[in-house]
C-alpha cells in the first residue's frame, strides 16, 4: 500500500532550464558538449524550459519534459501508467478512468473524449524555450504485421533568440489488434510557437486530429477466454467470433488556440541565477578568447602584442598622454588638479568595486497591470458507418437521411466552436489597489452543431455570454491560495456556476518540507448538448427539459518527501447526475436489442476517495505501489471498483558504469464491480442496464484479475529503451482478463520501446 507515482505535483513556474543529467533525471544546470553536430569544438548548450498555459489567462506553468527513463516503459499503454483505465484491449482503443475522481470534466463534444491517451488537451501541451534545437523521436512496437502495434512520436523544438520559440509535434499509432475487426488508427499534428517579451507575450498552438477505430461489439462469447476448455477447438485470438464486422468510429477535429497579452510595469535589478551567471562568465571568457585571437593573428607570435599596442617609448611629449601611458600625476590642464599615485589608485579601487557590486545584477521587468485576449476555435466531424449489422442488434431503428440503405449505418454530426476571453490582471504585491494576485475576466462562446433529421440535417446554435474573477496568492514558500469564480449571465447556459479553490501549505518537519493541499469546488452545470440532442439511426433523443447537475468536490493531499509518502482523500456529492444507460437482451446466448438512452437521477449520488502511495528503497530493491478506495452509495447509477492496486518491484544498478537498468515487475489490480460497458454506436461508455429474456439481472461483473508485466527499463546518456514481456501471467490461473465487458484484454506480447534525444 504504498506510491505516489501517479499522483498530482503543483509548482510555481520558475523560468531556469530543465535538464538531464548523467542518470536521465531533471535537474536545472546546464551542460554542454565540448562537439556539435558537425564534429567542431563549439561548445552546445542543452537547456530546455517547459512548461504549460492556463486555457482562460495564458499564465505558464512549470512542466516537467517527457524525458524521465523511471517508468518510460508504461507510458505506452492505453490502460495508463499504473492500469488505472478501462479499455476495449487493443492500443489506442477507447478508455475510461476507474478512479472518478481523476476522470476529466465533459466537454461539449463527448466522442474525442475516449481517446485521451492520443489527444492532448490545449492546457496539457508543453511549450520549449530551448539553448539549442531539440529533437525527440519515441517509438515502441510488438506484434507482427498481421496483429502488431506500432506507436511513433517525434517532437522538435527550436528557438531564434531569447524570446521567440517554435516547434511541433507528430503521433501516429496503429494498433492492427489481435481480436477481429478491432484495429485502431490515430494521427494527430500539433505546430506552435511563443513569444516571451518584458511588455508583450503570446502563445499560438494549431493542431489536427484524426482517429478511426474499427467496433467488433466484444466477442461474441465471454467463454471463449473464461472456459476454453466448453469449446472442442482450441481458438486463437484472432480466430473467435466477435458481434459486429465492418463497423468504424471516424473522429476529425481541428484546433487553433491563441493568447496573448500586453504588460505595464517598471524595471529593476536582481541578481542573476545560477544559469545566466554561467551564460555571461562564458560570454567574458569567448571575448577575451577572441581578442586574444585577433592579436595573434595581427602579430604571428602568441602574446605578442601588436605595435600599435604598445607604449610609446620616444617622440612628442604628449604622444604618451595621447597614449594614456603617462602616470596620472602628470596628466594636467588649466581646468584639473592633479592627483598623486596613491589618490588615483583609491578612486580606481572604488570604481572596481562598484562594478564587482554589479556585475552579476540583471535587469528584470515587472508586469503590474496586464491586458489579456484568448482564442479558441475548435471544430469536430464523427462519422459511424457500418456496412454490416446483425439482425436485431438493435432495439430501435429511426429514419433518417442517410446515403446508406438497408441495415447500414451512416451517422453523422458535426460541431464547432468560437470562445473569446478579455482579462485584465493586476500582480500580486505590486498594486495597491489589490495585495494578492487579481484577475477579471468576461468571455463569450459560441458553439454550433448540426444532427440528422428525417429530412436533410437540424442546426443548433448556442450563445454564451460569462464573467468571473479571480484571486491567488503565488508568492513566497509557506503559503499559497487560488480561488476562481464564473457566472453565465445570457445564452443557453444562462445561471451557470462555477466556484473553484485551491490551497497549499508547506512547512519543515523532521528536517524535510511536509505539503498539504487543498483543493475543491462547486459547479451548477447544464448537461452537454449531447445530453439534450442526439440523432442517429439507432438512437435518438430530444431532452429539453434537464435539470443543471449540482456537483460539489472537497479534496485534500498529504505529502512527506522525507518517508515517500502520499495520502490523499476526496469527498463527492452530485445532485441531478446525468449519465448514458445501455441495455441488452440475452437471447440464446447472443445479445440482441441494444439500446442507449441518457438518464438523470433525481436524488445525491456521493462518493468517497482515499489513496495512499508510498515507495521503500533499500539498497539497489525499490517497492512503489499505491493503493486507491472508492465508495459509491449509488453503485447502479455510479459503478466503482472497491479497490484498485499498482505495485511495481525492481532493483536498480549500472552496467559498465553508464548503462543505468531498471529491472523487474509490476502489477495492476481491482476487485470485482459492474464496470461500464462500452457502446460502439455511440462510442461511449455506459452504465449497464442489462436484462435476461426472463426478466433477471444479466449484468456482466469483471476485475479481481492481476495483470503483470516483466521488464528491463534502459537508460543511456540522451537515450532511453525497454525490453517487457507484458500480461506475463496469461496462461496461468483464471482467465477472467477483461478491462471492460466482452472486450478481453490481450494475451501474453513481447514489447520493446526506444526513446531519443538529440541537440543540434
Amino acid at each position: 500500500m504504498f506510491v505516489p507515482i501517479c499522483g498530482h505535483v503543483y509548482a510555481q513556474f520558475d523560468d531556469t532550464y530543465n535538464q538531464m543529467d548523467a542518470t536521465g533525471n531533471i535537474s536545472r544546470r546546464g551542460d554542454k558538449n565540448m562537439k556539435d553536430s558537425l564534429g567542431t569544438h563549439k561548445e552546445i548548450p542543452k537547456g530546455i524550459k517547459v512548461w504549460t498555459v492556463d486555457t482562460r489567462f495564458g499564465d505558464r506553468r512549470l512542466a516537467v519534459p517527457d524525458t524521465v527513463p523511471h517508468m518510460f516503459m508504461n507510458s505506452i499503454f492505453t490502460t495508463g501508467m499504473c492500469g488505472e483505465y478501462n479499455t476495449t484491449g487493443n492500443l489506442g482503443a477507447p478508455r475510461i478512468n476507474r478512479i472518478v475522481i481523476d476522470r476529466a470534466e465533459t466537454g461539449q463534444f463527448i466522442f474525442t473524449q475516449p481517446y485521451d491517451f492520443v489527444v492532448t488537451p490545449v492546457d496539457q501541451f508543453h511549450f520549449t524555450n530551448t539553448l539549442s534545437p531539440f529533437t525527440n523521436i519515441t517509438f515502441n512496437t510488438a506484434g507482427n504485421r498481421t496483429n502488431g502495434e506500432d506507436h511513433l512520436t517525434a517532437k522538435f523544438g527550436v528557438n531564434a533568440g531569447k524570446k521567440l520559440g517554435v516547434g511541433f509535434k507528430f503521433d501516429y499509432l496503429y494498433g492492427r489488434g489481435y481480436y477481429q475487426n478491432q484495429s485502431a488508427s490515430h494521427f494527430n499534428y500539433m505546430t506552435y510557437g511563443s513569444y516571451l517579451g518584458d511588455q508583450y507575450q503570446a502563445h499560438l498552438l494549431l493542431s489536427t486530429n484524426h482517429q478511426k477505430v474499427a467496433e467488433n461489439g466484444g466477442i461474441s462469447d465471454d467463454n471463449y477466454i473464461v472456459h476454453p476448455e466448453s469449446y472442442s477447438d482450441n481458438y486463437e485470438t484472432s480466430e473467435i467470433p466477435t458481434a459486429l464486422s465492418q463497423n468504424w468510429n471516424r473522429n476529425d477535429n481541428q484546433h487553433v488556440f491563441f493568447t496573448h497579452r500586453y504588460n505595464i510595469g517598471f524595471n529593476r535589478k536582481v541578481p542573476m541565477n545560477e544559469d545566466e551567471i554561467k551564460a555571461r562568465k562564458f560570454a567574458l571568457a569567448s571575448k577575451k578568447e577572441n581578442e586574444a585571437q585577433k592579436k595573434k593573428e595581427l602579430t604571428g607570435k602568441e602574446g605578442r602584442k601588436p605595435e600599435e599596442d604598445k607604449p610609446v617609448a620616444q617622440g612628442r611629449p604628449d604622444d604618451a598622454k595621447i597614449m594614456g601611458t603617462e602616470p596620472i600625476a602628470q596628466q594636467k590642464d588649466s581646468n584639473r588638479t592633479s592627483l598623486d599615485k596613491a589618490t588615483a589608485d583609491s578612486l580606481l579601487a572604488v570604481e572596481q568595486k562598484a562594478k564587482a557590486d554589479t556585475a552579476w545584477l540583471k535587469n528584470e521587468f515587472v508586469p503590474v497591470t496586464s491586458f489579456i485576449h484568448t482564442m479558441q476555435f475548435d471544430n469536430y466531424r464523427r462519422i459511424y458507418q457500418a456496412y454490416k449489422t446483425p439482425t436485431d442488434f438493435y432495439a430501435n431503428t429511426y429514419t433518417i437521411d442517410e446515403p446508406l440503405t438497408g441495415d447500414s449505418i451512416y451517422d453523422k454530426t458535426r460541431y464547432y466552436s468560437l470562445k473569446n476571453t478579455f482579462a485584465i490582471s493586476l500582480l500580486e504585491g505590486f498594486n495597491k489597489w489589490a495585495k494578492s494576485g487579481l484577475k477579471a475576466f468576461i468571455a463569450s462562446e459560441l458553439r454550433h452543431f448540426t444532427l440528422p433529421n428525417t429530412t436533410g440535417s437540424t442546426s443548433y446554435n448556442e450563445h454564451n455570454l460569462s464573467i468571473g474573477a479571480q484571486l491567488s496568492k503565488a508568492q513566497g514558500k509557506t503559503f499559497h491560495y487560488n480561488a476562481t469564480a464564473e457566472t453565465w449571465l445570457t445564452g443557453e447556459d444562462a445561471g451557470q456556476l462555477k466556484l473553484d479553490a485551491s490551497a497549499d501549505l508547506n512547512f519543515k518537519l523532521f528536517g524535510d518540507t511536509l505539503s498539504l493541499t487543498a483543493n475543491g469546488f462547486f459547479h451548477r452545470l447544464n448537461p452537454i448538448f449531447y445530453y439534450r440532442h442526439y440523432h442517429s439511426r439507432h438512437a435518438w433523443w430530444d431532452n429539453n427539459s434537464m435539470s443543471k447537475m449540482l456537483h460539489t468536490r472537497l479534496q485534500g493531499i498529504l505529502h512527506y518527501q522525507k518517508t515517500r509518502t502520499t495520502l490523499r482523500i476526496g469527498i463527492d456529492e452530485i445532485n441531478n447526475y446525468a449519465y448514458f444507460a445501455s441495455s441488452y437482451t440475452v437471447n440464446n446466448g447472443n445479445r440482441v436489442n441494444h439500446a442507449i438512452t441518457v438518464n438523470q437521477y433525481g436524488g445525491a449520488v456521493n462518493l468517497i476517495t482515499v489513496a495512499l502511495s508510498q515507495d521503500f528503497t533499500l539498497g539497489p530493491l525499490n517497492w512503489e505501489s499505491v493503493i486507491t478506495y472508492q465508495k459509491s452509495n449509488n453503485k447502479t447509477v455510479l459503478p466503482v471498483p472497491d479497490f484498485n492496486i499498482y505495485s511495481n518491484l525492481y532493483i536498480k544498478f549500472k552496467i559498465a558504469r553508464v548503462l543505468s537498468c531498471d529491472f523487474g515487475a509490476d502489477v495492476r489490480y481491482f476487485t470485482k464491480y459492474f464496470a461500464p460497458d462500452y457502446n460502439p454506436g455511440l462510442g461511449q461508455y455506459t452504465v449497464q442496464t442489462n436484462t435476461a429474456t426472463d426478466g433477471t439481472d444479466s449484468r456482466i461483473e469483471i476485475g479481481n484479475y492481476p495483470v503483470a508485466n516483466v521488464y528491463a527499463n534502459f537508460h543511456l546518456k540522451h537515450t532511453r529503451f525497454f525490453i517487457m514481456m507484458s500480461h506475463v501471467n496469461a496462461g496461468t490461473g483464471k482467465k477472467n482478463y477483461f478491462f471492460t465487458p466482452h472486450y478481453p484484454l490481450n494475451q501474453r506480447i513481447l514489447r520493446f520501446g526506444l526513446s531519443w534525444n538529440f541537440f543540434n
